[in-house]
């Protein structure tokens, strides 16, 4: 390769890895699996070490992950949290022990599991923790510590007091607490995280302290950056010491004098990977002697007396005997693969999703091939490609009717999923009930996720329509319900009926129907019965509307289901009138966003007093932008609003507008 070529690719590569580290460390959306980035990335340090006039300061080779993103204030390490130099086979270690030996005699290798999680930095004064940071660009990091402080295995208080002491650990996400994420996520009709690791740097991430409480996040503790009042002198002694001030470390790690033994603790941690409870995804092989760690020294990105083993996806072939579909909790048709049974990372495969419609076409699978299989992140496995076709075989084509209750099943424009149209369909009914019942919709106090689990689990639900039939003596059988909750949620539930029409409609669970949308369509029709009658023509003339929504609530509004459901809630006494009035118009063509916790008024109240007077709420902040009402901690709508010069009222300020 000529030094053009080569100049042209290695700007290609960086472009590619650069776009890449910008979704995996700062938007935690990654699109590409570890070990295709590696490939990346591994493919741009050869060409710079082959033409090192391609290097240049800005290379992704030549700085650690990503940026810090700008919603956390900066914390500077002192200590650089450096990133460690990769290998993708045992030759690669040898090599690496040898250039240890050309320096330090006798090296004894401390080998270690490489968690997959989120490095993190924690600094404790006189014993307490005071902050704790991400990784960030290895200089500077984010200041995450509130919602550090969540993470119960994090101790606020260590066991010996010291006047300072600075560790590094990864924050991660175990697979227990990843799938009950991945199914809270799916019954509020969220897209699911990808994996552990993306699960556990957006939940550290948070801007609420609470949501990343409730994420259920661990740590391992590994490194010592800084200390004052210990002195320390090897790796597993420090180990040790971490353990002792109340640390968690990692579970298991060995110490080796030869690179034989290294590897031969490398496959064994690699053996281990599908029966451990959270994500690895290599060894760490560590210099032991913190002296002997000096004289080897680091690089600009790397230290010397470290490598980082990282395990090559293993895949498998087998055959695909079948393609089942599953209805899941918010109507969406996922297609499952069903294969000939094999051993991956540990554990027996025999079944996998296909995702989507997409997604099988992409890739033209079809029942009866020969095809590859891994496991995406150690836990998922997945398809990665086909390697021929069974004889006969035919492209694969998802069913036209929901396999749960026959209903039909429509794709919207710009959507991958297959969705069923019935909103009384049973395998959608806990999401649906949930939903229906929450704090934004008919806001049933006392019907949360646990209470309609139970009732759907009685058989006490079949339909949301079924809520205004229950008796106080059913709830009462149920288990720790008492007399008093259950007349309170039968109250509830009486209450709901006198709700405003757009709580109904949200509640509906209409796709692409929020709680705007549904504010916006009860304003304008005041009725069901109207909405029922309309056309999607009219629907699209609506402000705000465009065809996307209009055609979805034309298409739920023709369904058998939808009238047999409206009809049953009609016959229960629920509201089908607009109560929304409008008490006089100074608000008119005014544009409100709200930002910050005001000190009296929630979101929704503030909301409701605007639209009473005839204007409006948006989500963000533009040129047309009348007035941004901020409470405490108000964030970017703040700063923008300044920026374009919009006033900024407080609640005080907004109430005298109201008088």
């Amino acid at each position: 390769m000529d030094f053009e070529e080569a100049k042209r690719l290695s700007k290609e590569l960086a472009e590619q890895i650069t776009y890449h580290n910008q979704k995996y460390y700062v938007e935690d959306a990654p699109e590409i699996d570890d070990y295709e980035y590696d490939m990346l990335y591994r493919r741009l340090q050869q060409l710079e070490a082959e033409f090192p006039e391609l290097i240049t300061p800005d290379s992704p080779t030549q700085k650690v992950g990503g940026a810090p993103v700008s919603k956390f204030e900066p914390v500077v390490h002192t200590v650089p949290m450096e990133s460690l130099h990769d290998s993708f086979s045992e030759e690669e270690l040898a090599d690496f022990d040898r250039r240890v030996r050309s320096v330090v005699e006798n090296p004894v290798y401390i080998v270690e599991p490489k968690f997959d999680g989120l490095s993190v930095s924690l600094e404790y004064r006189d014993g307490r923790f005071v902050r704790g940071s991400t990784r960030g660009d290895g200089t500077v990091g984010e200041d995450v510590t509130e919602n550090l402080r969540t993470i119960r295995t994090i101790p606020k208080k260590l066991n010996h007091p010291l006047p300072f002491l600075e560790v590094r650990g990864e924050v991660y996400m175990s697979h227990e607490s990843f799938r009950q994420l991945c199914e809270k996520q799916e019954l509020n009709d969220e897209k699911p995280f990808k994996n552990p690791r993306n699960a556990a740097a957006g939940s550290l991430r948070q801007k609420n302290p609470a949501v990343t409480a409730s994420r259920v996040l661990d740590i391992f503790v590994f490194n010592v950056q800084q200390v004052v009042g210990a002195e320390l002198h090897e790796h597993d002694e420090s180990l040790n010491f971490l353990k002792s001030l109340g640390f968690t470390v990692p579970p298991f790690y060995k110490a080796c004098t030869t690179v034989e033994q290294v590897i031969e603790e490398v496959r064994r941690i690699g053996d281990l990977r599908g029966s451990l409870g959270y994500s690895i995804d290599g060894a760490v092989i560590k210099v032991n002697s913190f002296a002997q760690r000096a004289l080897l020294g680091s690089t600009a990105k790397f230290p010397k007396w470290a490598e980082a083993y990282k395990y090559p996806p293993e895949e498998k072939e087998t055959r695909l005997l079948d393609i089942e579909i599953n209805v899941g909790r918010t109507g969406v048709l996922t297609p499952t693969g069903v294969f000939e049974p094999v051993t991956l990372a540990g554990t027996t495969v025999s079944r996998a999703t296909l995702h989507n419609e997409d997604y099988i076409r992409e890739k033209d699978i079809r029942i009866g091939d020969q095809v590859i299989l891994r496991k995406a992140g150690e836990i998922i496995p997945e398809v990665v490609s086909v390697v021929s076709h069974g004889d006969p075989s035919k492209p694969y084509e998802m069913p036209k009717e929901c396999p749960s209750c026959g209903a039909p099943v429509q794709r919207a424009p710009g959507e991958a999923a297959t969705r069923c149209t019935n909103p009384e369909c049973p395998a959608q009914l806990l999401r649906h009930i949930i939903h229906f019942a929450s704090r934004d919709a008919m806001d049933i106090d006392g019907l949360g996720p646990a209470m309609v689990e139970q009732l759907v689990r009685e058989n006490l639900l079949t339909s949301p329509a079924d809520l205004y039939e229950l008796k106080q003596s059913q709830l009462m059988e149920l288990e720790r319900v008492g007399e008093k909750s259950s007349q309170n949620l039968i109250n509830a539930i009486e209450r709901s009926k006198e709700n405003d029409l757009y709580r109904l409609i949200f509640a509906l669970g209409i796709p692409h129907v929020g709680l705007k949308a549904a504010k916006l369509l009860a304003s304008y029709y005041r009725s069901i019965d109207a909405i029922f009658h309309a056309t999607k023509e009219e629907i699209a003339h609506i402000e705000g509307f465009g065809d996307t929504i209009a055609q979805s609530i034309s298409d739920f509004f023709l369904l058998p289901n939808t009238a047999h459901l409206i009809g049953r809630l009609r016959d229960a006494g629920v509201n089908m009138q607009s109560k929304t009035v409008t008490t006089d118009t100074r608000f008119a063509g005014k544009t409100f966003v709200l930002t910050g916790t005001l000190p009296t008024l929630t979101r929704a109240q503030a909301t409701e007093a605007i639209e009473k007077c005839g204007g409006k709420v948006s989500s963000s902040v533009s040129k047309k932008t009348d007035y941004v009402l901020a409470g405490e901690d108000a964030g970017s709508k703040l700063t923008k609003a300044q920026q374009l010069g919009v006033p900024v009222i407080s609640e005080e300020e907004f109430q005298q507008m109201l008088e």
